[in-house]
């Protein structure tokens, strides 16, 4: 009798830990939607929320990097979203087009156009316009969304901030009341030029495609250091000496434009810290993983 008893307290113990662990999960992150639901746009693009707690939050479109053909959705999305919310900041991890596998394997973008620029900045553009439409809803302050990316992201972030009043929307049919532009930027050991000879020339190929659609002027017109504006927004900037994927003249290029146009921004090189890891202090070395400290230091500051 005290045996039964027992047992079927085990089991209601166990039942409770688990109601309790998938309630918790739920609060953590919200459900995934597809941005172009409703619209003449027939891709599929996730979008998943990671609400902080409260109103008036900041937010944050993470776009995890990938070289343009996949996306880091674990190290470099889930994981700095978590961090993100944990430090009250809403984040909403995007999973943007790219060329994906096939593409990287057999070329097929030679014959088929695939996924290439500019899908990938009118995601962005719709993420931004969807959380600012939506910012009750979503607890957070309209005037404070920025976006935050890495490698192959961190290209794609500063292209929201530079190329914002670019109508790339207005090509599927739509025409945001909101403002596109991003309140801050944040791009982490990013992919910055085409044209330089530190050109990380796989993420090149994910965006532009192949053959003649790599042409000179779309090299050009996506080299970010050639076209940063005074009017873009503050901007925090990281990479590392020792990084082997995307060299780290990349982001040398980049801080050398904005101080010209006298752009907002903070810059840090670490000597050692390499590349793709995230929030993650096991992917990296004690010197690089302060970048997320100093990070929301700047944030502070900047978001008065």
């Amino acid at each position: 009798m005290q045996y039964g008893i027992m047992k079927r307290m085990f089991r209601y113990l166990i039942f409770q830990c688990v109601f309790i662990s998938v309630s918790l999960l739920c609060v953590a992150q919200e459900a995934t939607l597809n941005i172009w639901d409703g619209t003449d746009c027939n891709a599929t693009v996730k979008l998943t929320p990671y609400l902080a707690k409260g109103e008036k939050n900041m937010a944050i479109v993470i776009c995890p990097g990938g070289s343009y053909f996949w996306i880091d959705k674990k190290t470099e999305g889930k994981g700095v979203a978590e961090w993100l919310q944990s430090n009250g900041i809403s984040a909403f991890v995007l999973e943007y087009r790219v060329g994906g596998v096939a593409a990287f394997v057999t070329h097929y973008r030679l014959i088929s156009r695939g996924n290439r620029y500019p899908d990938m900045l009118q995601d962005v553009q719709r993420c931004i316009q969807i959380i600012r439409e939506n910012a009750i809803d979503y607890g957070v302050d309209p005037d404070k969304v920025g976006v935050m990316g890495f490698s192959a992201g961190g290209h794609l972030a500063i292209m929201s901030g530079l190329f914002y009043d670019n109508d790339v929307l207005a090509l599927l049919g739509i025409h945001p009341k909101v403002s596109l532009k991003p309140d801050y930027l944040a791009s982490i050991y990013p992919v910055v030029s085409l044209t330089d000879r530190s050109t990380h020339k796989r993420s090149r190929r994910g965006l532009l495609g192949e053959g003649m659609s790599i042409s000179n002027e779309m090299k050009d017109s996506l080299s970010l250091e050639r076209h940063v504006r005074k009017d873009m927004p503050p901007t925090f900037l990281v990479n590392c000496v020792d990084d082997h994927v995307v060299k780290y003249r990349n982001s040398e290029l980049l801080d050398s434009a904005m101080n010209i146009h006298g752009v907002v921004h903070k810059y840090i090189q670490y000597q050692t810290g390499g590349h793709g890891f995230g929030a993650s202090p096991e992917k990296t070395t004690s010197e690089a993983i302060e970048w997320k400290n100093e990070f929301l230091k700047w944030l502070k500051g900047i978001m008065k």
